[in-house]
């Protein structure tokens, strides 16, 4: 066990760093609801996409509050019998009701003293940066005790008001800024401190850091020089179909269980994320192949083997992040031809989303031909084109389609 003086001093130690610690700009997120509730707030997202700033966010609603990170190399022996211990110390140097855990999943058995904490009163935040260790062992032992939130990378939004760019803004002069800031954000992505220091070595020691230390290093994957390669091949080929068998064949695994497994990692950590093909059969919407896509343009663009695939790649993965961040239920369609993004909405399909870096003669018929394919398979009455800078209603016999800037509707104009 951790002596009860050392833990002292280090809760002390990262109260003054997190109280010093810049709040940043404030999420786009609806606080109160978090605030007003007695239920535990989860954040679950990728390294360094905010969450420890969120928490700085959140306890500024508060007059006094716990904290702890266990991102700390003095706690890497702290198990579940020192929280005892913990609480004691925390007790010790003030009177509070609020605790916020940072990075909880380092810690077995976190979620049997979150409990304890929550039947006692206290209000609870918690941040983690695995998606399925976090949601597994609240479902477990705190199933309708808790709010999940899960953060990604700054949104369009976010990137413009850390930039102080009025995002609403008619002239054409802020027209025109907005959109040589949306090319920025479409090729650097939106990794907080990455916009900060403008440094892209910080985007390749994220993704080394997710690797090494929440994959290779936590799964103890003995195969880490396959496992990279998987990494950089999903990388730099964002949005195209893929196969386990396949990958298998391709990458020279022994099964395509074993580069389902690695690939189940990689979704865990929020490096990457499958998108199924939508059919009315959940047999089949699992055999079929999957696509890929990444959580950040500007980490794609560091580890890809080449970016020199068109624009339209970039949009598509910024329009699946987005879709994500906004909580949507996604798939792509396949039929004679294809749709990049069907969305779901209480179990039925309520839009469907084409995306083209432009509009033009040479792709017309391909684009709109799988949109209204799309649109006529699932009973819908119009669907939706996202390119960089066309807007404008073509009315069609198989339904109505709007054009519009991606820009535009990333901002919600």
């Amino acid at each position: 066990m951790i002596e009860l003086n050392s833990l002292e001093q280090i809760i002390a130690d990262q109260k003054k760093n997190f109280e010093a610690k810049d709040p940043g700009i404030a999420r786009e997120l609806n606080f109160s609801k978090y605030l007003k509730t007695k239920q535990i707030t989860a954040i679950s997202g990728i390294r360094r996409s905010g969450k420890s700033t969120l928490l700085k966010q959140f306890s500024a609603r508060f007059p006094d509050f716990y904290y702890i990170t266990f991102d700390d190399e003095r706690l890497i022996n702290f198990t579940v019998d020192d929280f005892s211990n913990l609480m004691i110390a925390f007790k010790k140097s003030r009177k509070a009701n609020v605790i916020f855990i940072d990075e909880a999943q380092n810690v077995i058995g976190w979620e049997r003293f979150a409990r304890r904490l929550y039947e006692e009163g206290y209000k609870i935040f918690i941040t983690g940066s695995n998606a399925k260790l976090l949601s597994s062992e609240l479902g477990t032992h705190l199933t309708g005790r808790y709010f999940k939130i899960e953060l990604y990378p700054f949104s369009f939004r976010e990137f413009l008001t850390y930039k102080n760019i009025n995002p609403d803004s008619r002239s054409s002069a802020g027209q025109a800024t907005l959109l040589k800031n949306f090319d920025e954000y479409l090729a650097g992505g939106g990794f907080p401190e990455a916009i900060k220091y403008q440094e892209k070595e910080f985007l390749k020691r994220i993704y080394e850091d997710v690797l090494y230390k929440d994959l290779i290093a936590r799964f103890k994957i003995r195969e880490t020089k396959l496992f990279q390669q998987l990494a950089a091949y999903l990388f730099s080929n964002v949005g195209k179909e893929i196969s386990y068998n396949g990958l298998k064949k391709k990458l020279g695994y022994k099964s395509p269980m074993s580069v389902r497994k690695h690939i189940s990692f990689m979704t865990e950590a929020y490096l990457i994320f499958e998108l199924m093909k939508y059919d009315y059969s959940l047999k089949k919407q699992f055999i079929s192949n999957k696509k890929v896509f990444v959580i950040d343009n500007g980490l794609r663009n560091e580890i890809a083997f080449s970016v020199s695939e068109d624009k339209g790649r970039l949009l598509e993965n910024l329009v699946f992040i987005e879709l994500k961040r906004r909580g949507c239920e996604i798939y792509y369609f396949k039929n004679k031809k294809e749709c990049d993004f069907l969305i779901k909405e209480k179990n039925k399909i309520t839009t469907a989303v084409q995306v083209t870096a432009h509009l033009g003669n040479e792709n017309r018929e391909r684009e709109m031909g799988g949109l209204l394919e799309a649109i006529k398979t699932n009973h819908l009455k119009k669907g939706l084109i996202l390119t960089t800078n066309q807007e404008k209603t073509i009315k069609q016999k198989g339904g109505v389609i709007e054009v519009k800037p991606l820009w535009k509707w990333l901002i919600g104009n």
